[in-house]
């Protein structure tokens, strides 16, 4: 088997969308731990463009970006499909994981700003899990992909470990339980699936981490 090697962070949940989908296709990986305030140059060499984590190395090949990343793993390893072979059920599924990249930088504004952009990034952010409630998790569904973790599952899985801890550093609740119980549902179906619970961060690690990260980040010019 050609060797697979995956260049990431701890606590990037777009590391963990690659880390989530290898382990649920059982596929034998070396992680590498890339500190980004240095940049390697083995890492700039994978990734000259964005110069951003994650990275997947297979057999001499490299991939970006996660969601790309994803979907090449899902179609190199058939063990434990990720999307549907209906054709209408793919795109559906692409549609949603795409809108979710398209609008999930406002949450990660709400975290990095105070003040009226902030304001401004927790209304785009509620406007985003009103229209993801109503329209792309069925009454019933357990998870995105139905009974199992699918594409928008993984798309969206940074909320389900993030999400708080975002919360509690900057003092607003965004998914209240009461507003949004199908995402509240989904949080809680998708974090007791094995691969997904045997492979989080750290949450105390993960709270320090980005409270000091955020601190940072505010005191910058």
């Amino acid at each position: 088997m050609e060797t697979v090697k995956l260049i990431g962070t701890p606590f990037s949940f777009f590391t963990y969308r690659v880390i989530w989908a290898l382990k649920l296709k059982g596929i034998n990986y070396e992680y590498i731990d890339e500190d980004m305030s240095k940049k390697s140059p083995l890492f700039v060499k994978y990734n000259p463009i964005h110069k951003k984590v994650p990275v997947l190395i297979h057999g001499g090949k490299t991939i970006c970006e996660s969601m790309v990343i994803v979907e090449y793993i899902n179609e190199t390893w058939q063990l434990n499909p990720l999307l549907s072979t209906d054709s209408y059920e793919q795109a559906t599924s692409r549609f949603w994981a795409n809108y979710i990249e398209e609008k999930s930088h406002n949450t990660w504004n709400v975290f990095c700003n105070t003040g009226e952009k902030q304001q401004n990034a927790i209304k785009e952010s509620l406007e985003m899990f009103k229209t993801i409630e109503e329209n792309a998790l069925g009454e019933n569904n357990i998870l995105f992909g139905g009974e199992n973790i699918g594409l928008v599952d993984i798309a969206f899985g940074g909320y389900s470990h993030w999400m708080e801890i975002i919360e509690e550093i900057v003092g607003v609740k965004l998914l209240d339980p009461h507003n949004f119980p199908r995402i509240n549902k989904w949080i809680k179906n998708f974090k007791e699936v094995k691969a997904i619970k045997d492979n989080l961060p750290n949450r105390d690690e993960m709270f320090v981490y980005m409270k000091n990260a955020r601190e940072r980040m505010l005191a910058s010019p």
